[in-house]
């Protein structure tokens, strides 16, 4: 792709050598930083939620030091819009892997269930036999020097990793490859007819605008109220860290808890100023409905409590109490059906552009064909399947932990793009819903093994793949318009440089330090390593058929969910979203409240009072209130580097 020749129009897709170079030294950077920034420092989690701090940190340094300086000395050095789209897509898909997301529980699970095996556990009797020998590192001293450190110039021992790396790879890359297919065949009914927010990405779209001046900085930075709303976040957390230095200097505290009903419930008062900024770009209704429905999850939390209204089930990364995991559940379901039966016309037109090639329907604006994006979606699945059923899962088993896997990844995908959620999870995990749903008495040994290792991928599922591009998408349409089809090459280039990186910066760290004495929770026994298999045994131990509780809340939320859902579609005066009934399940929305309600009271009244044009005014504050939050939690990350400081951590969500 060639620069401007005068005035001549041009036609670029924004994916150039200088954009795909740039986009692989930031997923590196990423990639690599993340996890040294949690392991090492043991300061802020740059990749830690959809909110993606770390592409929003390090594309910040990039367009306004490097772009603007190249614009300086000549305009035709400086970026093109389409190109920072694609370098800023290639970052927050490179944030959804190293830590979170992907390789920060890869290594730890598949070495923990040897490690941390001993005889009370029994891990030896009940899950060794079932684990598949390429699955994981078969010698135990390599394991053993990645949780303690290897001795003195050992270094890395890459050979027992080399074959579960391969076996592994491969399987993330097609769970990937299928999630990208499904945003391709849904991006339109998303973005185009139904016009959702998608409140992540206005940061970054602000920053790469331009306003035909020709000046260098762009108008984003020459906005004074946005450096109101960034000074904020930035001297409040500049404070938090320096008094990690120096204890004379005066903090500032942004979270306490209130108990609630006996002490049974805990309200979260918690100020996050990104999740502030992102509500404020949010539809009041949502706004109001996902704090809303917040409270009204505490009460029925401390209701239950006060009652003594409880299950004696055990499930991982979910709610306190599990019948509102199921609740949520159902809510998730009906969510997602929901949606396809809305989207049914276009998935027709998708479908029938795929089997039969139907000229009347057009997909040249997509990232790939349709017809590619169906055919791979179904063979990525099959590959899919079929490394589950190699692993041991029964064949029976598989569709059903697939198809509740991608309503998992689907809902919070629909929940990150429309309400601006930045930190979510599931309510209910994929394997405990298999496992509570069906029974575990119908389910062997070896498939519950299996579904102990699906947590590496759809457990803690704080970001992922799939939002990442739904949001890219976003951008892409704003920037890059009919000019998609190279942003897969993008895409799949980030994706494969961040699993390299992102294990050798693991892998090396965890040699060299010890993965115990980093971080507790990834490489800890009571924390990631363990989940998988304390589940298993736990299911193992505890034969038991369906849970009919569950199954009776599943239902109760499914049912409100689609009351709340037929409300709003036929009353126009209906106050209430859908999707904060959804959002109120998921544990970590509890310490969101305080920020959505504090933007919607803040939007609602500029609204009344100033009308549209005062909100498209005071919108850059919003803006700045995010970009401050994640350039000082990235700065003093850097500073803590060059300082040796460690347990730094001012940034959350």
């Amino acid at each position: 792709m060639r620069a401007d020749d005068g005035d001549r129009p041009r036609r670029s897709t924004g994916v150039s050598f200088r954009s795909l170079l740039t986009g692989t030294i930031l997923a590196i950077c990423i990639s690599t930083g993340a996890p040294y920034g949690n392991m090492v420092l043991r300061g802020s989690y740059m990749a830690l939620d959809f909110s993606t701090a770390g592409a929003i940190f390090v594309f910040f340094i990039l367009v306004f030091l490097v772009h603007t300086g190249l614009g300086l000395i000549h305009p035709r050095l400086a970026f093109r819009p389409e190109e920072l789209v694609v370098v800023y897509i290639m970052a927050i898909v490179s944030c959804s892997i190293p830590t979170m997301g992907l390789t920060e529980y890869l290594l730890p699970i598949m070495s923990g269930a040897h490690y941390y095996a001993t005889i009370e556990n029994e891990w030896g009797v009940l899950i060794h036999p079932y684990i598949k020998s390429w699955m994981v590192p078969q010698e135990f001293t390599a394991v053993k020097f990645f949780y303690e450190g290897s001795p003195r110039g050992v270094g890395i021992t890459w050979l027992p990793w080399i074959v579960p790396l391969l076996s592994w790879i491969p399987l993330i890359l097609s769970i990937y490859f299928s999630m990208a297919c499904i945003m391709v065949m849904l991006r339109k009914q998303w973005i185009v007819r139904e016009r959702l927010a998608f409140p992540l990405v206005q940061v970054p779209l602000a920053m790469t605008e331009d306003d035909g001046s020709g000046r260098a900085l762009k108008p984003f930075f020459r906005n004074w109220l946005m450096w109101v709303g960034f000074a904020i976040p930035f001297v409040i957390g500049s404070l938090k860290a320096l008094h990690n230095y120096y204890n004379f200097v005066p903090t500032v505290i942004t979270q306490t808890s209130i108990p609630l009903f006996r002490n049974t419930a805990v309200l979260q008062i918690a100020l996050s100023f990104p999740m502030l900024g992102f509500t404020y770009l949010v539809n009041t209704e949502i706004a109001f409905s996902i704090w809303f429905f917040s409270l009204l999850a505490r009460a029925q939390e401390g209701t239950f409590g006060v009652l003594g209204i409880s299950s004696p089930e055990k499930l991982y990364y979910a709610p306190p109490e599990p019948i509102v995991a199921h609740q949520g559940m159902g809510a998730f379901l009906v969510m997602v059906l929901f949606g396809l039966w809305t989207a049914r016309s276009h998935l027709s037109d998708v479908f029938r552009k795929a089997f039969k090639g139907d000229p009347t329907v057009d997909d040249s604006d997509e990232m790939m064909s349709y017809r590619f994006a169906v055919f791979g979606l179904i063979l990525a699945n099959v590959f899919i399947g079929l490394w589950l059923w190699t692993a041991g899962m029964t064949l029976w088993v598989v569709p059903i932990y697939l198809g509740i896997m991608y309503v998992v990844f689907l809902a919070i995908t629909r929940i990150v793009a429309e309400g601006g959620i930045a930190a979510a999870r599931a309510p209910l995990i994929p394997s405990d819903f298999v496992s509570s749903s069906l029974g575990n008495s119908v389910l062997d040994s070896s498939t519950l093994v299996v579904l102990g290792f699906t947590y590496v991928w759809a457990a803690d599922v704080r970001t992922f793949v799939m939002a990442s591009t739904a949001n890219g998408l976003k951008l892409a349409e704003e920037q890059l318009h009919r000019n998609k089809r190279a942003l897969f090459w993008a895409i799949g280039l980030s994706i494969v440089v961040s699993i390299a990186a992102s294990i050798w910066a693991v892998m090396h760290m965890s040699y060299a330090y010890g993965g115990i004495n980093l971080n507790g929770w990834f490489f800890g026994p009571t924390g990631g390593p363990a989940y998988p298999w304390n589940y298993a045994t736990g299911e193992l131990n505890n034969p038991d058929g369906p849970d009919w509780t569950g199954w009776i809340s599943t239902g109760v939320g499914g049912t409100i969910m689609a009351l709340l859902m037929l409300a709003r579609h036929n009353f126009l005066w209906w106050p209430m979203h859908p999707l904060g009934f959804a959002v109120s399940t998921i544990s970590m929305t509890n310490y969101l409240t305080l920020s959505v309600f504090l933007a919607w009271l803040i939007k609602t009244i500029i609204l009344k009072y100033g009308g549209p044009t005062l909100f498209h005014r005071a919108r850059p504050f919003f803006l700045g209130l995010i970009l401050g939050q994640f350039f000082v939690a990235g700065l003093w990350l850097v500073i803590d580097y060059f300082t040796g400081m460690t347990d730094n951590n001012i940034y959350w969500v």
